[in-house]
């Protein structure tokens, strides 16, 4: 919507930005080539004033032109890195049905104590470097290149997740979690936001031949995209080294606790956003190179030297691989450690019967709302049972309900009622849920004990 709306904005204010004039030491110097010159006619009424204009008409359509390509090239981008990435998490579904069967349940058997240094996730991450930070930061920015998610590793974030926001002896699965966070998480980066548009503006802008951008602009998506690699390697060793310093005996297996203070700011979301900003980047250098290639010829003041090409389809396509098969599996696991947790922990049949259930609800109260006599049901709709008040029981706002006063006489169970004629099964499924005491693996006995204020 936005690539259409700033497309319908340059043709509607083509004769306009045509119109602006700028004085000629200012133009020349955001020129790509120091010999460029333009004698369009758009320009007449520019040049009678000693100026040039700051875009010529034929500049607003080459530019429409470029936006077209470049939202071509992301989305190209965005399916291959999503690609590679399933690729490498394959294995993890093997790893996941590891997790039920008898011998994983005997070695991680929590009547079984063992010291810290004995498990492989802490010979793995307690080493001599894990403690000096400037000794830890080399050591995984090597590590991302060589095994980056171990199985131990994804065990151990897993057990760590499960026991922070599920009942004990939840059967979750855990990949199939991850997978529907990764493809939420990807409606985000296919997306191109405004901030998103401005860097780019500001990339052309950098083209010109003062600023000698092939020397730097290349190698930008690269250096970022290391960079986000060894924070989430860095993540994990101290996750380690957290659990290490709280206690030096493991009790069934080495317990991780998810935390938004282990990511930059605390703000664990904010990777999502950087790795969106390196696939837009990397995909406008490709993008960038094809138009102009197509326009201008290859050998053309875009790039001059069989050095600039190469080094421009080179790092292109080392980002998109070492993206793809490095970097996104690592994310997707690590972001799941953060304090919260996200809206694909259910699946898609019991949102859509949470949303079914809560507007009945609200339907209920509205028709009895002059002789209810419970008058605090429906503000307690618009609360929520919150992501981050995780580990008992917790959802998005927009998922949730707070119980201020007991349904029910009994403070014992809790019934919920999803009513819907045509799908039967979502009845019987509840059903089941409340005799065993949960949903999804979420203790629901918990909800109506807990008071909020």
């Amino acid at each position: 919507m936005l690539l259409g709306f700033i497309s319908l904005l340059l043709t509607v204010t083509e004769k306009r930005i045509a119109n602006i004039c700028i004085p000629k030491n200012v133009g020349e110097s955001f020129l790509p080539c120091s010999d460029y010159s333009n004698d369009s006619e758009e320009e007449a009424k520019c040049e009678e004033q000693g100026k040039v204009s700051l875009l010529s008409r034929r500049g607003v359509r080459e530019l429409q032109y470029l936006i077209f390509v470049l939202a071509f090239f992301h989305c190209l981008s965005c399916v291959l890195t999503f690609t590679l990435g399933m690729a490498k998490m394959r294995r993890w579904e093997s790893w996941e049905a590891e997790t039920r069967t008898l011998e994983y349940q005997f070695s991680n058997d929590p009547r079984r104590f063992q010291l810290i240094h004995q498990t492989s996730f802490a010979r793995r991450h307690l080493r001599f470097w894990s403690e000096h930070r400037f000794l830890r930061w080399p050591a995984c920015f090597l590590r991302q290149f060589y095994a980056s998610v171990s199985k131990v590793d994804y065990f151990t974030l897993r057990h760590g997740f499960i026991t922070a926001h599920f009942a004990e002896g939840s059967t979750f699965d855990f990949q199939k979690y991850i997978k529907r966070a990764l493809e939420k998480d990807f409606g985000v980066v296919v997306g191109i936001s405004l901030w998103i548009w401005i860097f780019s503006m500001l990339f052309i802008f950098f083209n010109a031949h003062g600023f000698y951008n092939y020397l730097w602009l290349p190698f930008f998506p690269l250096l970022m995209l290391l960079l986000v690699g060894t924070q989430l390697q860095g993540i994990i060793t101290k996750m380690c080294l957290d659990s290490h310093e709280k206690s030096q005996v493991v009790r069934g297996t080495f317990l991780v606790r998810p935390s938004d203070h282990f990511f930059w700011f605390g703000w664990p979301k904010l990777l999502l956003h950087i790795m969106h900003f390196i696939l837009f980047q990397n995909s406008f250098q490709l993008a960038f190179f094809t138009w102009t290639w197509y326009k201008f010829g290859l050998r053309s003041c875009f790039h001059r030297k069989t050095e600039d090409i190469v080094i421009r389809i080179a790092m292109g396509v080392l980002v998109q691989i070492l993206c793809g098969y490095v970097t996104l599996p690592l994310y997707a696991l690590v972001t799941q450690m953060g304090t919260s947790m996200k809206k694909a922990v259910f699946p898609e049949t019991v949102v859509e019967g949470l949303d079914r259930w809560r507007a009945n609800a609200r339907k209920n109260v509205a028709l009895r709302n002059n002789t209810s006599p419970w008058p605090s049901l429906d503000a307690s709709l618009e609360t929520s049972l919150s992501f981050g008040t995780s580990p008992s029981f917790s959802l998005d706002a927009s998922y949730s309900v707070k119980y201020e006063q007991p349904i029910s006489n009994s403070d014992q169970d809790l019934t919920v009622e999803i009513q819907d004629e045509g799908n039967e099964s979502m009845s019987r499924e509840t059903e089941e849920h409340q005799k065993r005491g949960s949903f999804g693996g979420f203790d629901v006995r918990n909800v109506n004990s807990e008071k909020h204020d």
